[in-house]
C-alpha cells in the first residue's frame, strides 16, 4: 500500500512523528508540493494526504490507482468531492481536533485588544516605563470583560467552546446560527443577525465558509455594530470583506479587529488590513497548537487505518 503525504511540514515540522503512519503502507512525505508536482508526487498511490495542496477533478483524472484522500483539516474545500465520488475515491477529514485551541486564540486576540499587552510590553522594553515619573501608564483603554456581551455567529463545536469561554469570563453571551439543532446545542441566547450586530461588543466568527456566507461581514453589517466593538475572525478570511472591515477600521466605526485568517494565505502586501487601525493579525495559528497537531495525526492515522480494515470513519463525500 503506497501511501503519499502532500505536505505535511505545516502540520509537523519536524517536532512530531509520522511513525505510526509509515506503519500502515510505503509512506512518503514531502514537506510541500507545488500544484505542477501534484500529479507526480501522487502516482501510483493509493492512499494521498493533503493539508492545502489541491486536489482538482482534473488531476483525479490522472490518479487512477488512488482510492482514498484524507485531507489534514477539517475543511476539505481543496478536493474536488464530486469527482472523488464518481471515482470511486473515498475522502475523510478531521473534524474536532482544533476545537479547545482555535477557541483559545479568540480569547488570545480578545485580550490583546482590551489590554494591548504586547503595545505595553515593547514600550516597556524600549524604555518607556522606566522614564515614566509614576509607577504605571497605559497607552490605551484598558477594557474588562465582565458584562460586555459576546456575540457569536456560528454555533457548531468552536462556536460553543468559544461561548463556554465568555461565559467563564463574565460576559453575557448571545449567538446566531440558520441551524436550530446548533442553537439548541448551545450555551446561550440565541438572536437574529441583526440583533447580534447592534448589541455586541465582542462579535466572533465560526461560520464555515460557503456561498451565503462569503463576505457575510461587509460594510452595511460593520454600519450596524457598536464603535466600541471588536470583531474576531479564526474561521475562514472571505467571511469577511477586507476593504470594507479596513475602511471601517480607519474610520472608528468600529474599534478594533483580531483576525487569524485572510482572505489570501500569504496576504499580498497590498492588503488594506495589514496597515488597518488596531487590526492584530497573527497567521493562521489557532489550529497549530502541539496538542492539537497530534490529534490531527493521531485521527488521520486511525481514518486511514479504517479504510483500510473496510470500514469508514469521518467519510465527507458519502462513500
Amino acid at each position: 500500500m503506497r501511501i503519499v503525504v502532500l505536505d505535511g511540514y505545516a502540520l509537523n515540522p519536524g517536532d512530531l512523528s509520522w511513525e505510526a503512519l509509515e506503519a500502515l503502507g510505503d509512506c512518503k512525505v514531502y514537506d510541500r508540493t507545488a500544484a505542477d508536482q501534484t500529479v507526480h508526487r501522487a502516482a501510483g498511490a493509493e492512499i494521498l494526504l493533503t493539508n492545502k495542496t489541491v486536489l482538482s477533478g482534473e488531476m483525479l483524472d490522472q490518479l487512477p490507482d488512488c482510492k482514498y484522500i484524507g485531507v489534514l483539516a477539517t475543511g476539505f474545500n481543496i478536493v474536488d468531492t464530486d469527482a472523488a465520488v464518481a471515482k470511486g475515491i473515498v475522502v475523510a477529514n478531521v473534524p474536532t481536533y482544533s476545537t479547545l485551541s482555535v477557541a483559545q486564540m479568540v480569547f488570545a486576540h480578545l485580550l490583546n485588544l482590551v489590554h494591548h499587552v504586547g503595545d505595553h510590553s515593547r514600550t516597556a522594553r524600549e524604555g518607556k516605563w522606566t522614564s515614566s515619573p509614576d509607577f504605571c501608564y497605559w497607552d490605551y483603554p484598558l477594557i474588562e470583560l465582565a458584562g460586555k456581551t459576546m456575540g457569536v455567529i456560528g454555533l457548531g463545536r468552536i462556536g460553543q467552546a468559544t461561548a463556554k469561554l465568555a461565559a467563564a469570563f463574565g460576559m453575557n453571551v448571545i449567538g446566531y446560527d440558520n441551524n436550530p439543532a446548533a442553537i439548541e446545542a448551545a450555551d446561550c441566547t440565541p438572536v437574529q443577525l441583526d440583533e447580534l450586530l447592534a448589541v455586541s461588543d465582542v462579535i466572533t466568527l465560526h461560520c464555515p465558509l460557503t456561498d451565503a456566507t462569503e463576505r457575510m461581514i461587509n460594510a452595511e453589517c460593520l454600519s450596524r455594530m457598536k464603535p466600541s466593538a471588536f470583531l474576531i475572525n479564526t474561521s475562514r478570511g472571505p467571511l469577511v470583506d477586507q476593504q470594507a472591515l479596513a475602511d471601517a477600521l480607519n474610520a472608528g466605526q468600529i474599534a478594533g479587529a483580531g483576525l487569524d485568517v485572510l482572505c489570501a494565505e500569504p496576504p499580498p502586501g497590498d492588503n488594506p488590513l495589514l496597515s488597518a487601525r488596531n487590526c492584530c493579525i497573527t497567521p493562521h495559528i489557532a489550529w497549530a497548537t502541539r496538542e492539537a497537531r497530534e490529534r490531527l495525526i493521531d485521527t488521520s492515522v486511525e481514518n486511514v487505518r479504517a479504510f483500510l480494515s473496510g470500514a469508514r470513519q469521518n467519510v465527507v463525500n458519502g462513500r
